[in-house]
């Protein structure tokens, strides 16, 4: 469960939505502008007056390092310019009221390949059980695994459905309404002997002396009053026959209101040897063109997220704008409208730095103020008009390239295929194509986080590779349709996976001056001093006010693994640009036990050979040989950083979670 304040989701106010700015963002603005400026100062004398000529080897990496990280600063503050806090009216509170009858079709995808059918089942059951009309809901399980077992639990939860007193209700209403169509249509059919007579008659009256002229005038007129209400119809044998079909049509529509109630449904797509499947991204596609689905909302969960009852009521006014002209709600041209991602599986001190407030906070809400929110992969309401509009106009573009794609038709959907992140290249394609975002930052579902560090592991290396992959295949600099801040945004997410080369020459600057006494800045003195720490406290200080409100502990943790993952990150640049094809892995939903110490050997490596260093100056200070005690001061606080950053990951690898009573 979060402990993070989400925001105040009352509806006193008025119109049907609102958004502001985030409290502190003023003050943020005022900060981020005065740490630039410090920052470009200290790269200004660092460029001019540190560098040490003796030691290029070390002294230009640690230069471009630090540029690197600048450059990183500027757009992450950028990012945070404008960060929106939105307040939206659920569907049934809004202004003027939207009728029950216009609520749009939902269909609900539980994406799973691998996972238990406990886990999948809990999801499936949390998502019945939000607070939609039934007729207007539809939950498919899409299983990529094609498992018996998965398919069993459908069918049986299916059943469970359908005989909720919820289900049973609406079945009750349905039958009574096919039954009263039933008798309508015995009354017609017993009217058409009545009226063959009344026609025959008719006619000979006009051509006969009849006793009781005043009789057949009357029913003349009202034949003529009938025909008039239908003048489609030549008589009235013609307008039975019209009500007839019109009747057959609506008892059959009630017949297959009868069938669709079994809203709880089990897709597995066919995966022939030898084809493209597209791992996630192909199983959505495959449901959303497949024709299996129709719903004009598409929720996405993963298959251990549950939401929680409120979450369509909360979302879906997003979709509708109020046209005072007409006086009704028409679709607007929002895309998609991401929640937060939380778990309820979290350790005490959250060893492995799952919560991610700061990502579902102020990121997005930044990204949010520039229509540039991200979508990714779960508990996201998407527009299945853009999706399929996206989608079509994508494989165009890749058929002219490519004729061979033709044999994908069958995956066209929306949900971008070309990166194993199929979901940040989805908003970034909706996005180019002129659809709009939205951030609503109110939790609406929990999942589980991995809990070991090789699942953990796994699942950023997976994030890293995928975001380098679209910088690839897809820049947003150079893609049209972007906005300049959207291709900001964009790029700022991949540059940061870049950070493992500035990573490792920062925390490699102290031990090769603890065994060398080699420097890559020429004075550590007074003049340093002067540059390096106002600005690193003035960065520090933004951070802090962009930051508030989630808890310190946590920044940390964050802070920690965006360092001890530099292995990583490097891996994941290595493996995108030299490494060939790229497979999709599920992360494991189960624990997988066990010790870890071999997956951060670098680490390892690197912690040791920093705790070394330091012993090894304290020995030459002892013995009197130590020279310019007070770089090694620095060097040691700077290398007792990098061993707090390290630490975390190096404890994940052999945590344990506590032994039940």
């Amino acid at each position: 469960m979060t402990s993070v304040s989400l925001n105040d989701n009352s509806s006193n106010f008025s119109g049907n939505s609102r958004s502001s700015l985030k409290k502190r963002t003023l003050l943020f603005r005022y900060l981020a502008e005065i740490n630039l400026i410090f920052g470009i100062w200290y790269l200004q004398w660092r460029i001019t007056h540190s560098i040490n000529f003796d030691a290029l080897w070390l002294s230009i990496p640690l230069l471009i390092a630090e540029i690197y990280s600048y450059f990183g600063g500027v757009m992450f503050v950028i990012g945070l310019w404008r960060p929106l806090v939105r307040q939206i009216k659920s569907i049934d509170q809004m202004t003027p009221p939207l009728p029950i009858s216009d609520w749009p079709t939902v269909d609900v995808f539980v994406t799973c390949y691998n996972e238990p059918p406990e886990i999948v089942e809990e999801t499936a059951k949390g998502a019945l059980a939000m607070n939609y009309p039934s007729t207007k809901l539809r939950v498919y399980v899409l299983d990529d695994g094609n498992s018996a077992d998965m398919r069993a639990m459908t069918e049986r939860l299916c059943i469970q459905d359908l005989q909720s007193p919820l289900l049973q209700q609406e079945a009750e209403r349905i039958d009574a309404e096919h039954s009263y169509l039933l008798e309508r249509l015995k009354q017609l059919q017993n009217l058409i002997p009545n009226t063959q007579a009344a026609e025959q008659w008719l006619q000979a009256s006009s051509s006969e002396l009849v006793v009781n002229r005043a009789t057949a005038e009357f029913v003349q007129s009202l034949r003529s009053l009938i025909l008039w209400l239908s003048p489609a119809d030549h008589s009235i044998s013609d307008r039975i026959i019209t009500e007839r079909k019109a009747l057959e049509e609506a008892i059959h529509k009630k017949e297959l209101e009868l069938v669709e109630l079994a809203r709880f449904r089990y897709i597995a797509r066919p995966k022939p040897a030898g084809v493209p499947h597209h791992a996630k991204a192909g199983n959505l596609n495959y449901a959303i063109f497949s024709g299996e689905t129709s719903g004009q909302f598409i929720l996405t969960l993963d298959a251990d997220h549950i939401p929680k009852p409120q979450f369509l009521k909360r979302v879906l006014p997003y979709f509708y704008t109020y046209n005072l002209l007409i006086g009704k709600y028409e679709p607007n041209k929002i895309a998609f409208v991401q929640t937060p991602q939380d778990f309820y599986n979290i350790p005490p001190g959250d060893p492995f730095g799952h919560q991610a407030h700061l990502f579902y906070g102020p990121l997005q809400q930044g990204k949010d103020g520039m229509n540039a929110a991200f979508y990714t992969g779960t508990d996201a309401v998407l527009r299945r008009e853009a999706l399929i509009s996206v989608g079509l106009q994508n494989f165009a573009d890749a058929y002219t390239k490519d004729e061979k794609s033709l044999n994908e038709f069958d995956l066209v959907g929306g949900i971008s295929s070309n990166s194993i992140t199929e979901d940040m290249n989805t908003a970034m394609r909706l996005h180019s194509a002129g659809w709009k975002s939205i951030y609503h930052h109110e939790l609406l579902a929990e999942g589980l986080a991995p809990d070991d560090l090789s699942s953990t592991l796994k699942q950023r290396l997976r994030w890293a590779q995928g975001t380098i992959q679209v910088l690839v295949r897809e820049n947003p600099l150079t893609k049209s349709g972007l906005t300049f801040w959207q291709k900001l945004h964009y790029f700022k997410t991949m540059y940061s996976y870049f950070s493992g080369f500035a990573t490792l020459v920062f925390i490699s600057c102290p031990i090769i001056y603890f065994f060398t006494d080699i420097v890559p800045v020429k004075t550590y003195g007074s003049d340093f001093a002067l540059h390096f720490f106002p600005a690193f406290m003035i960065n520090r200080l933004t951070f802090i006010t962009a930051t508030w409100g989630i808890p310190a502990r946590e920044i940390w943790r964050a802070e920690q693994y965006a360092i001890a993952l530099f292995p990583l990150f490097i891996q994941a640049v290595f493996s995108v640009f030299f490494g060939g094809k790229l497979k999709f892995q599920v992360t494991p939903k189960q624990r997988q036990s066990g010790v870890y110490l071999q997956l951060v050997w670098p680490q390892i490596l690197i912690f040791f050979l920093t705790i070394l260093g330091i012993l090894w100056s304290l020995y030459r200070f002892a013995i009197g040989e130590l020279n310019n005690p007070l770089v090694h001061l620095i060097n040691g606080a700077w290398a007792i950083y990098n061993l707090l950053l390290l630490w975390a990951i190096i404890r994940a690898s052999v945590w344990q979670p506590p032994k039940e009573a």
